[in-house]
């Protein structure tokens, strides 16, 4: 276990690292517990582990000049390479092949990941080692059971995709106990019993036998990458959207078939890392259920600005649109227009792409792919608040005209309508579903604090400076046409609020 082996352990200001594989690391640390170096024996050939041999082979020369073939791997596969054992008096005799099962049983069901050893005799002029030198005479001199406990927020990930309605199935080359008791340990599943379909089962199957029962198992065990390519084809064949994680050159396949194909950084090959779709810096699988999260919110908030952009253009569209239809005066100047669209578009819009996830964001359950970023649950809601701000803005520039104000002094209080009401439904946009009555809607994301006194600034400024009033064709207003505006922009909040909870009955209605 020692010596065919590529980790190192080494000490560095009294604390030990390992450099290399974990689980080569643990067979090191293993062998120094026992005070064996290995620095007699010298290394003459290497055959690295492969996913298809599912073992790591040597030729060495031990230290009274002997050549020796050292295997180590998969229980199965030294088994198959061994015909000798270790009796009690320590002499070589014939293996007991039922025994050793067992014992790989066992150590698997205790979640343990199992790895065997053997070696045998070579020729003194032997100086290469090719796979088919490993035959079945060697002497089998037993099995290492290694705790690879997974990580604590991998299954608190898994717990959190399930509740968003993902499904996530464990492909390994583990023994089916092992992968059995691992599975149950992360949650993905949660029957003593479950089934676990091993490589040469998938071997003994048509593709159409894989896709019957593909969604219904979650564990598979002694698998190859090759088997990783049938089991993405086979949940495709069911519509599913499919990722699939791989660090090694044979996933390569599997991760290009794949709908999204997630490569390790650390452990991956760069043809895997060149073909995938992400990369894990940190190859933790809690990385992607936070990138799941992170998508989730990142579709919200662009559904978010869109949802306030449309009405609120449709709204300035429909004051000039009626004004023409009926004949009256234009309640805005176009250059108004041009000025509504510049501080509204770029201040107000831009602050819901920071907007936190919301509450609840992945108990949701996966949308179906394709279809409009805009449903026809949100036309409504355009179509109702393009009718509250054009009307809000039509009603405060007729009585400004009626009161005897000054053309422009209307025209910029309509202005000052637009603006304002925008700003209510700025944060009545901050919740797609839920409600914003509640205070949540104040906290979370400085950038609408932050864009709305801009944009309160600015107002300010187009009402209240001598170049702008020349610019613009706006003219100054008193406290009076602020504060019925201010109350108006309320009002459209509150009615905003209305249609939501409509929309909220009738989806749960639909349900």
């Amino acid at each position: 276990m020692a010596l065919c082996n590529d980790a190192r352990v080494t000490e560095e200001g009294g604390h030990w690292r390992v450099v290399g594989e974990p689980t080569e690391g643990a067979l090191r640390i293993l062998a120094l517990k026992t005070s064996f170096e290995g620095a007699s024996w010298k290394r003459i050939v290497v055959i690295p582990f492969e996913s298809d041999n599912k073992f790591m082979a040597m030729l060495d020369k031990d230290p009274d000049g002997k050549m020796q073939i050292l295997l180590k791997g998969a229980p199965g596969e030294v088994l198959k390479a061994s015909s000798l054992q270790i009796g009690i008096d320590r002499r070589p005799e014939p293996i007991d092949a039922v025994y050793w099962e067992k014992c790989v049983d066992d150590l698997s069901a205790q979640g343990l990941r199992v790895l065997a050893a053997a070696r045998g005799a070579a020729a003194d002029t032997m100086v290469d080692l090719h796979i088919e030198d490993i035959g079945n005479g060697l002497l089998f001199l037993g099995l290492v059971g290694i705790v690879d406990p997974p990580r604590p927020e991998a299954i608190n990930a898994i717990a959190t995709m399930h509740a968003a309605g993902i499904r996530v199935k464990m492909i390994t080359g583990d023994h089916a106990g092992t992968a059995r008791a691992i599975s149950r340990e992360m949650g993905i599943t949660h029957d003593a019993n479950a089934r676990v379909i091993t490589g040469a089962e998938l071997e003994a199957m048509s593709q159409d036998q894989l896709i019957r029962i593909v969604r219904e198992v979650d564990v598979f065990a002694r698998t190859s990458p090759e088997h990783k390519l049938r089991i993405v084809k086979a949940l495709q064949a069911h519509k599913e959207v499919v990722a699939m994680t791989g660090d090694g050159v044979n996933d390569a396949p599997a991760l290009t078939r794949s709908d999204v194909g997630v490569a390790m950084g650390i452990k991956g090959t760069e043809a895997t890392k060149e073909v995938a779709d992400i990369v894990l810096a940190d190859d933790n699988f809690a990385t992607i259920e936070r990138a799941i999260e992170e998508g989730r919110r990142i579709r919200d908030n662009l559904q978010k600005s869109i949802v306030f952009l449309l009405p609120t253009t449709a709204a300035q569209s429909l004051v000039i649109l009626v004004a023409v239809l009926f004949g009256f005066t234009l309640p805005l100047q176009p250059a108004q227009i041009l000025w509504v669209n510049l501080i509204t578009a770029i201040i107000l819009s831009l602050a819901l792409a920071y907007e936190p996830a919301e509450p609840g964001i992945m108990l949701r359950q996966p949308r179906k792919p394709g279809g409009s970023l805009i449903g026809q649950a949100y036309l409504g809601r355009i179509l109702w608040v393009a009718l509250l701000i054009s009307g809000a803005t039509i009603a405060v520039f007729f009585l400004e005209l009626a009161v005897g104000s000054l053309l422009a002094q209307a025209q910029t209080t309509a202005v000052t309508m637009l603006t304002l009401s925008q700003v209510a439904f700025l944060f009545n946009s901050r919740f797609l579903r839920a409600s914003s009555l509640k205070f949540a809607v104040l906290g979370g994301n400085p950038a609408i604090w932050i864009s709305t006194g801009t944009l309160l600034v600015l107002q300010l400024v187009f009402v209240y400076t001598p170049f702008m009033n020349l610019w613009f064709r706006s003219a100054p207003i008193g406290v009076r046409e602020w504060g019925y505006t201010l109350g108006l922009s309320a009002a459209i909040f509150l009615f905003v609020e209305l249609g939501k909870a409509i929309e909220r009955v009738q989806a749960r209605r639909q349900k």
